[in-house]
């Protein structure tokens, strides 16, 4: 019931993110909706998380702590372009916190190799796109898909050491975030897309919150 209530409340969230995002009229609210996202994920973790060890818990809270730092920075990216930057390694903090976190329930039994090899060609066909867009970000830009790369996979080793139903919601959360920032890296460094907004940040709360809930639901309460 809990996650019900929360799912009905964080949904109007977005929606209203959604909505106000998309026109600069109400960018003062977009000012509130788009934090509340993270915000919101970040409090019901905190509620729900007694039965999951301390360590997951502290890398959980730090990855959407880092995630929240990213969301303030890129509103500030009209101001200056040095807000994308600090923005991008607030992201790439929380994708090394959410590493860090999917690697305590790695399954070294299990194979990436397949699945390593798909990554790296999907992340080469949209290198392929971006690459004459990103000038002096070349650098910054490669090390952040790398780490993206490196979350993907961490979550893909937890099968078999956590439950099944956590298991598959964090992992397809992490599909979402490599959807969510390669539409960012599109609109960005190749050209820009129609709704991009509601694009970008409809697949980045549904990321989080698959990797929020996955995590709560990978481990016996």
């Amino acid at each position: 019931m809990k996650t019900k209530l929360f799912t009905f409340f964080f949904t109007i969230i977005v929606l209203l993110e959604l909505f106000f995002g998309s026109f600069e009229t109400y960018i003062t609210w977009h000012y509130i909706t788009k934090p509340a996202i993270v915000i919101s994920l970040l409090l019901f973790f905190i509620s729900n998380a007694a039965h999951i060890k301390p360590a997951i818990r502290v890398t959980t809270i730090l990855a959407l702590l880092c995630s929240l730092c990213g969301d303030v920075l890129l509103m500030l990216v009209t101001r200056s372009e040095s807000f994308f930057i600090a923005g991008l390694v607030s992201f790439l903090l929380a994708h090394v916190m959410y590493i860090i976190t999917f690697l305590k329930d790695r399954n070294n039994q299990r194979n990436s190799t397949l699945f390593i090899l798909f990554l790296l060609l999907y992340a080469s066909g949209l290198f392929w796109f971006i690459k004459d867009g990103l000038g002096n970000l070349l650098i910054p830009v490669v090390v952040y898909m790398t780490i993206i790369l490196g979350m993907a996979t961490s979550a893909y080793l937890r099968k078999g050491n956590v439950l099944d139903n956590g298991y598959f919601l964090v992992f397809i959360g992490a599909l979402f975030f490599m959807i969510s920032d390669s539409l960012l890296a599109i609109n960005k460094f190749y050209s820009p897309l129609p709704f991009s907004h509601i694009g970008i940040m409809l697949t980045y709360a549904i990321a989080q919150f698959l990797i929020v809930l996955g995590i709560l639901k990978s481990y016996k309460s």
